[in-house]
């Protein structure tokens, strides 16, 4: 297998700097560039941090080049502040960047979505999701990896109030038996299963991993 350069999309989020991380420590990837809009506080001989400004994407197309682009962008509607700030940032961004890769050569691309998505969905949250996917497989991708994981685990550090009762809630209801599908996830099991994914599968295509797949 040839050494890999490795985009990474939504790199200071939970899953993304799992991701990351991981990338960085993995022999198959020569290279790791992150596109952010805030430069973190970390380097390695392998990171190139690209710091952009996300309203003017086609800028910076000619630095969207390798083999694998792993987005796991994303924000929350109350972070956003508005359906439209969160469209933006949930479907815009994504499509736009995952488009250009597409049209620069990239051949593989692994996608953190969600459970539940559906661009037919009631509720606007899975819907943007499940329509992000729906446009992700026109593109001229070799490899899709779409991943629909359950309810995800941060750091510590990083979990709101509101996790917090939704993991208790969620593990009472695993422990008696239900919403097995929605048993909680932990954002380094992720990364982990999307790079893998990627170093295993060679054959082209696209594959939907639902929360048994990933676990």
């Amino acid at each position: 297998m040839k050494k890999l350069h490795a985009l990474v999309l939504g790199a200071t989020g939970a899953t993304g700097h799992q991701i990351v991380k991981r990338l960085l420590q993995d022999s198959n990837y020569c290279k790791v560039s992150i596109f952010v809009r805030t430069k973190p506080n970390f380097s390695h001989e392998k990171l190139t941090i690209h710091q952009i400004d996300f309203s003017r994407l086609t800028d910076y197309k000619t630095l969207v080049n390798g083999d694998v682009l792993f987005s796991a962008l994303g924000t929350t509607l109350k972070d956003a502040g508005s359906k439209d700030q969160q469209y933006l940032v949930d479907f815009t961004y994504q499509y736009e960047f995952a488009k250009m890769a597409s049209e620069n050569g990239v051949t593989s691309y692994s996608l953190v979505s969600s459970l539940g998505s559906n661009k037919n969905a009631l509720f606007f949250y899975p819907k943007i999701k499940g329509a992000l996917e729906e446009a992700v497989k026109e593109l001229n991708f070799k490899r899709i990896h779409i991943f629909q994981p359950p309810f995800l685990i941060r750091p510590l550090h990083l979990i709101r109030n509101g996790e917090k009762i939704g993991l208790k809630i969620l593990k009472v209801f695993n422990q008696i038996g239900l919403l097995k599908s929605h048993k909680p996830l932990a954002v380094s099991v992720l990364a982990e299963k999307m790079i893998k994914e990627v170093e295993s599968q060679q054959s082209f295509g696209q594959k939907i991993y639902k929360s048994s797949d990933i676990f």
